[in-house]
């Protein structure tokens, strides 16, 4: 009965951890868009690191989850969880620019199509 709790197809987990990754390499030291969408927000930049071991903790999650029943379906719902939470902080600020709609929205719908796909259909 566990195996309901492992991705399938695992690579759906493997192509999200691999953009959450990504992203995270990329805040280290901020590209522009990412830099103008935690501006955007105002979130604070002395808890801009907090948003890249949140990301390193979900793509350890979601890898580790390969392989341990209902790990990476708590680190996708964890993630979906933090791009609601992005939204939520971008329509508060009413920054809703690219950033909004390519980064986190992307996030979110990506996220949202693993938890489908990986996890339910």
């Amino acid at each position: 009965m566990s195996h309901v709790y492992l991705p399938d197809p695992s690579w759906t987990v493997v192509a999200l951890a691999a953009l959450l990754l990504l992203d995270a390499v990329l805040s280290v030291k901020p590209a522009k868009f990412i830099d103008v969408c935690l501006t955007g927000v105002n979130f604070p930049r002395n808890w801009w690191w907090a948003l890249i071991v949140i990301k390193l903790v979900a793509v350890a999650g979601l890898i580790i989850g390969i392989w341990v029943p209902g790990v990476a379906l708590a680190a996708t719902v964890g993630v979906i969880a933090y791009f609601l939470c992005a939204g939520v902080a971008h329509v508060r600020a009413k920054f809703l620019q690219q950033e909004f709609w390519v980064n986190c929205l992307g996030f979110l719908g990506s996220a949202v199509l693993v938890l489908i796909f990986a996890f339910i259909v």
